[in-house]
């Protein structure tokens, strides 16, 4: 009888419970038969930030899961560690964020997904390698980074008619062929659509359904650690600033999907962070939680990134003893251009407060890394106190590409023949001696050719 009255209580229970549980009270998994750790993943895994004696193994399930990565140093497999378990909800679109502890420095470690106990099996490898510790012992290491930007996805029924908009997804197998130690989206790497900006629902989809058609980005989510900032369509419709209503829940699922170390400074939201590979610091900067509309000309104390995340960003620049400074942000910076699609079209009062400031204080060593602009091209200014700054835009991924920007984009920064209209990406690699590091910048399209090659350092572009 005691069995009958608790079921009884359950189906009671069950019947008055309310629709929309609070995100934090767990659901009743349906009864089914049990899946395989491999038929519950829906995407993943991936690295996000990986430092000396800690890495970040994102991953994504079906539906509400437990999630733990087993990993072990490369050649040992006999000695292997866990990281905590981490349950998926569905308000976070059932990703998790598992923590890899007590790395040692400048090691290969190998890595096993398990869900709910059970071991995810991949067609590829998966590890990583932990920053070296190199300070103080040896000359800095050499490493490469590969960024770029604008990568859309397809999906017909959502997208507008006409010749789809996305193409040459095998770019993603190029880059991961080249190994890279380190990757930075430049933002808008995915492209919401109407369906989708309104909704907390429809924003996960959009990020949930790219990750997981675009079979050829696993292999390179999964072995290089993914760093990224947003610029507007993976922050809401197109140009969106600070007015954007959803702002917050965008916010949130970038959080969600991506493993920067820090999400916003000094307590404010946004994408803002900082990290240093090797010698060298990036700044991620956020064009767009803190911008004023563009078209706003009353609108008082206007500002791109503003007042806050301007301070800091100075001062962190200032401080900094790289000698490169990484400044990652979703629209170009050094541009002569009319086009209102740069960082500072509207907002040039700002750009001459962040340039002079460079000027003023000595900074060498400044390199702006920029995307949205649907092609590539190497800018330069000399300043006045007879340092570069530098500009590299790196567009498209697989949108769709701007034609003959040489003749529709005049820009008097522009390092001549570093124009590419196809898709493409950047590759940085930084080098030499800790007191003459050297920077080369190679741009390789789709299908993995060199369009052109330059190397950067304090005396300009060789």
């Amino acid at each position: 009888m005691k069995y009958a009255f608790s079921l009884s209580v359950l189906l009671f229970l069950s019947a008055c419970s309310p629709k929309n549980a609070p995100s934090d009270i767990k659901p009743v998994m349906p009864l089914s038969e049990p899946k395989t750790g491999t038929e519950n993943l829906q995407n993943g895994p991936m690295i996000g930030y990986v430092e000396m004696r800690e890495a970040l193994i994102w991953v994504q399930t079906k539906t509400f899961a437990s999630v733990q990565v087993e990993y072990w140093e490369k050649g040992k497999p006999e000695q292997k560690w866990r990281t905590d378990l981490v349950q998926t909800y569905k308000n976070s679109a059932f990703t998790a964020k598992c923590i890899a502890e007590n790395l040692e420095p400048g090691r290969s470690y190998e890595y096993r997904v398990e869900i709910n106990g059970d071991s995810v099996l991949l067609n590829y490898p998966t590890s990583f390698s932990t920053q070296p510790l190199w300070q103080w012992r040896t000359d800095p290491p050499t490493f490469t980074l590969a960024t770029g930007s604008c990568a859309y996805v397809n999906e017909p029924e959502y997208d507008r008619p006409g010749t789809p908009y996305g193409s040459n997804h095998h770019i993603f197998t190029k880059i991961y062929e080249k190994k890279p130690d380190l990757m930075l989206w430049l933002g808008d790497n995915v492209y919401l659509r109407e369906t989708d900006w309104f909704t907390r629902s429809g924003i996960q989809h959009r990020y949930t359904h790219d990750r997981s058609v675009t079979t050829e980005l696993h292999p390179l989510l999964a072995n290089t650690p993914n760093y990224a900032i947003w610029d507007d369509h993976d922050f809401g419709p197109n140009d969106a600033d600070a007015t954007w209503v959803h702002k917050e829940t965008a916010w949130e699922i970038f959080r969600d999907f991506w493993g920067n170390p820090t999400y916003g400074v000094n307590g404010q939201k946004g994408c803002t962070t900082q990290f240093q590979f090797a010698d060298v610091d990036f700044f991620l900067l956020d064009n767009r939680y803190f911008r004023t509309p563009n078209f706003c000309e009353h609108c008082p104390n206007r500002t791109l990134l503003g007042k806050e995340q301007l301070e800091w960003f100075l001062a962190a620049l200032a401080g900094s003893w790289a000698p490169y400074k990484i400044v990652a942000i979703g629209g170009q910076v050094l541009t002569t251009s009319p086009n209102h699609e740069t960082a500072f079209h509207f907002f040039p009062e700002e750009r001459e407060i962040i340039m002079n400031f460079i000027e003023k204080e000595n900074i060498k060593g400044v390199i702006f890394l920029t995307g949205d602009k649907h092609y590539t091209e190497l800018s330069a200014v000399k300043n006045k106190a007879g340092n570069w700054v530098y500009d590299l835009t790196t567009s498209p991924f697989t949108s769709g590409t701007f034609t003959n920007p040489e003749a529709k984009e005049p820009n008097e920064y522009r390092v001549p023949g570093t124009i590419v209209d196809q898709h493409n990406f950047s590759l940085l690699q930084f080098s030499g001696p800790r007191k003459n590091r050297e920077l080369s910048i190679k741009v390789i399209n789709h299908e993995g050719k060199e369009m052109w090659m330059r190397t950067l350092n304090y005396d300009g572009v060789k």
